[in-house]
Parts: structure tokens; C-alpha cells; sequence
């Protein structure tokens, strides 16, 4: 039934083609986190699944020609990644910040990096331009899982702090060393030789990127002003967003530190948080079909089939290895971090687990190195990050809570979850009852804070706005 499927949409025109399989790609995400989330997974666990079952090496629904002809949704979704996380690079809290948090963060980031370049390069005697690209894709973190154990727990404290800006600056590490990275790769594959111009002129480029992005974020702010109503100014950044892909895409750059610069710069500019949650509404479907189009492209039977240009080693090992290997790496960098920083052992000793899951960025920088290097090797390097990644999110939230209890960050018992007086104004001790009364109180006002919705605020907002209009109307 299913090769029918696919067999009826390759004889359907170019149009209702990729209308069709977008659709089903939507659903078939979708329908996939109705089995995830009892399983407490993240939604890029069931996207990548789902991209796996509707591919060709299962029920195969999807042309090639449509996994072929989206490869520019690494860009967008990529694009938009890297925007939304110029929000969080307010001067203000810059300010506030001490360079312990990016002494640690360089330490977990490089060390990740290192090991698994050591790893492949040196022990598994891998080609240079994979080890130097899949050591620097070994330095992103996915904080989604972190930062959702947090709000779970109402963790708080040193460790919690450190966290929150940490996972701000990994992915800005990680996005520097790939630079790079793919700079020497692509040097090596093409027998230019490694010298020093090909580690500064991507380091130019960036810089480049940077600026042209800071441009970027300037025009956006001109563009956007609060007498815009919300549906021009979606309009403004999304065009602003995709024009700076292009331009870069045509330029041969990653579009991605230079989106982050375009965020930064709005939002210092601006104080405007209000189009980054208008994108993230608009976002989730742009991120569906990336994750699930990864899926798609993911193949399994290199996964256990000898790569020839890998030096005959299979995937499976190497993915076996790296998902170790970065996992120590994490640990020891930021563990390192810590001491040299002189954070107190219980941020020191479990910091370093709440920075094991990965997805997102990894797999965007992935799909980007895939295009870059080319034929197995750009194969190989896809499928090592997304079947990785799915191990990662797999483990990740459970790691993260791990550390959360065992840094002392969060607590079980009841007295510790809300703070209350244990006195009356008049200064008489109250009784226990009374006492317990208000911490359930307490917690349960917590509890209905944290079951609002983002969705559901807009679209409260959206029905009074109608409701004013049609006062207005009468």
C-alpha cells in the first residue's frame, strides 16, 4: 500500500507533489509526539522518527526529489535558531555576567571538541576534514530538555544560574569552531593544504557575517516600529530573515552567527521581545519539516555497512564512540571550568551532565557540513549527529534532573518547595496545619502558572482584541 502511495505521488504534477508530501510530513510529526510525549521525549525525538518511518528506508512516502529540493530548510530553521537566541544578549544582563561563565563555557565546549577530534582523527585514524567537523559539531548543547527540568522542578540557586548562562553561550562556541572547522575541511578535500590563512579567513568571514547581520538587525529596527500592527511586522523579519540567508548562501558563509547578531542588535536597539514570541508562534512548523526532512535523509544502513572513505570503520562504532566520548568531554570541560573558576563542589561535580543533550544546532550544522563536504563523508557525518542526537534526548532530561537533585538545586520535600512565615504579624508561632495550608496554596498557584500556556495567552490576547473591535463595530 504504502509503495503506492509513494508511486502515486511521483506521477502527480511538481505542485500537488510537494504540496502533498509537506502535508504528510506535517502529520506524520505531529502524530508521532502523540506516542512520545507519555514517553516524557522531546518533540525533536519524534520528528526525527517520524522523518525515518516516511523515508525510504521504511514506508518510503516521500520522493527524493522533495528531500533533494528542500535542503535550503537548514538555513531557515537554522536562521530562526539563531535569531530567537539574540534575545538573550541583553547589555544589561551582559553587564551583570563575569567572565566565570564563559571561562566554563569555553572549557566544556573546546574539551568536547578536542576529545573527539583526538578520538577519530588519532585513534581511529579517520580522514581529517570529518574528525575536525564532527570534533566541532561535539561542542553544541541542547538546553531545551535543561531549561523544561528547570520550570519542572522550580530548581534555583548557584548551579541554576550558571546553567541558564552557560546554555547562552554554548551554541556561540560551537558555532565559531564549525566556522572554522569546515573552512580547513573543505581546504584539505580540495588539496589546498592547511596553513594559516585558512584558519584567519574564516575567522574574517565570521567577523564579516557579524557585521552584515548587526546591519541587519538595524534596518529591522528602523523597519519595525510599534505603530506596525503584528501581522507587518511578522511580515518585515521574515523577509529580513530569509534575505540574509540568501545572501549569504550566494556568498558561500553560514547565515547563523550573523542572525544571531541581527537578534542581538534588535533587541538591544528595540527592547523588544515581542517579535521574538510572534516568530516562535510562526516557527514550529519551519523547525517540523527541518527535523523531519533530517529524518528523512537519515541513512540506516550506513549505520552498520563499512565506509570505505571512513578507513572501512562502520557508523555504528563511530556513533557509539562519539555519543561516549562527547558525554566525558562535557563532564570533564565544565568540571575543569568550575575548579578554575572556584564554583562550590555542588555546581563543580554535576554541572557538566546537564550539558549532554544535543539536537537542534547540531543537526542544522550537520545538514549544512552534509552539503559542504559532499558525497560519503558528508552522509557519514549527518547520520553519526542524528542517530546520536536521538540517544542524546533520550538520556538527556533524565540526566538533567539528575544533576538538578543532586547539586541540591531542587527538593522533594514539601517545606522546601515554597517558602512561608512561620510566624503571625503579631509575632505568635503558627501551627503546623496553618503552615501546611499555605504551602499547598502556594504550590498550587505555582502549578497553574506553569500550566499556562504561551499559545493560549495569544490567543486570549487575539479573542479580546475581537471583542474590542466588535464593540467598536456595534
Amino acid at each position: 500500500m504504502f509503495y503506492k502511495i509513494s508511486e502515486g505521488l511521483e506521477n502527480l504534477g511538481p505542485a500537488a507533489m510537494i504540496i502533498v508530501s509537506i502535508s504528510i510530513m506535517l502529520l506524520s510529526g505531529f502524530l508521532m509526539t502523540r506516542i512520545t510525549k507519555p514517553l516524557k521525549l522531546p518533540n525533536v525525538t519524534a520528528y526525527i522518527v517520524a522523518g525515518i518511518l516516511i523515508g525510504p528506508f521504511y514506508f518510503n512516502l516521500i520522493p527524493s526529489r522533495i528531500i533533494t529540493g528542500t535542503e535550503f530548510l537548514a538555513d531557515i530553521a537554522l536562521a530562526f535558531i539563531a535569531f530567537s537566541t539574540g534575545e538573550f544578549f541583553k547589555l544589561d544582563k551582559l553587564k551583570k555576567n563575569s567572565g566565570k561563565v564563559v571561562v566554563i563555557t569555553i572549557f566544556e565546549s573546546v574539551l568536547a571538541s578536542i576529545l573527539v577530534f583526538v578520538l577519530c582523527f588519532f585513534i581511529l585514524r579517520l580522514n581529517l576534514a570529518f574528525s575536525i567537523v564532527l570534533g566541532a559539531l561535539a561542542s553544541a548543547t541542547a538546553p531545551a530538555s535543561t531549561m523544561m527540568t528547570i520550570r519542572q522542578t522550580h530548581a534555583k540557586g548557584d548551579f541554576v544560574d550558571t546553567l541558564l548562562q552557560v546554555v547562552a553561550y554554548d551554541d556561540i562556541v560551537a558555532l565559531l569552531l564549525y566556522s572554522v572547522a569546515i573552512s580547513i575541511a573543505i581546504s584539505q578535500i580540495n588539496g589546498e593544504g592547511i596553513n594559516a590563512m585558512s584558519i584567519i579567513l574564516p575567522i574574517l568571514k565570521n567577523i564579516g557575517v557579524l557585521i552584515l547581520g548587526g546591519v541587519f538587525g538595524l534596518i529591522m529596527k528602523l523597519f519595525i516600529q510599534k505603530k506596525r500592527s503584528d501581522d507587518n511586522r511578522l511580515i518585515i523579519a521574515l523577509s529580513l530573515l530569509i534575505a540574509f540567508c540568501g545572501i549569504c548562501q550566494a556568498i558561500g558563509v553560514s547565515p547563523l552567527l550573523g542572525c544571531m547578531s541581527m537578534g542581538t542588535i534588535y533587541i538591544n536597539l528595540s527592547d523588544d521581545d515581542k517579535l521574538f514570541k510572534q516568530l516562535n508562534y510562526f516557527s514550529p512548523p519551519i523547525l517540523l519539516l527541518f527535523f523531519v526532512r533530517s529524518g528523512l535523509s537519515f541513512d540506516l544502513n550506513a549505520l552498520i555497512k563499512p565506509a570505505g572513505s571512513l578507513g572501512g570503520i562502520p557508523l555504528i562504532l563511530i556513533g557509539a564512540l562519539y555519543f561516549i566520548v562527547r558525554i566525558v568531554g562535557k563532564y570533564l570541560g565544565a568540571f575543569t571550568g568550575c575548579i578554575v573558576t572556584k564554583k562550590p563542589a555542588t555546581t563543580r561535580n554535576y554541572f557538566g551532565l546537564a550539558l549532554i543533550p544535543q539536537a537542534g544546532v547540531a543537526i542544522g550544522l550537520a545538514a549544512l557540513g552534509k552539503r559542504a563536504l559532499g558525497g560519503d563523508m558528508g552522509n557519514a557525518l549527518e547520520t553519526v549527529i542524528l542517530s546520536s542526537s536521538i540517544l542524546y534526548e533520550l538520556v538527556g532530561p533524565g540526566l538533567s534532573k539528575l544533576s538538578l537533585y543532586l547539586s541540591k538545586s531542587y527538593s522533594n520535600k514539601l517545606e522546601d518547595m515554597v517558602t512561608v512565615s512561620e510566624v503571625t504579624p503579631q509575632g505568635r508561632p503558627r501551627s503546623n496545619l496553618d503552615l501546611l495550608i499555605e504551602r499547598i496554596a502556594k504550590i498550587q498557584i505555582e502549578l497553574n502558572k506553569d500550566n499556562i500556556d504561551s499559545d493560549e495567552e495569544a490567543f486570549t490576547e487575539a479573542a479580546i482584541m475581537d471583542n474590542k473591535l466588535e464593540e467598536e463595530v456595534k
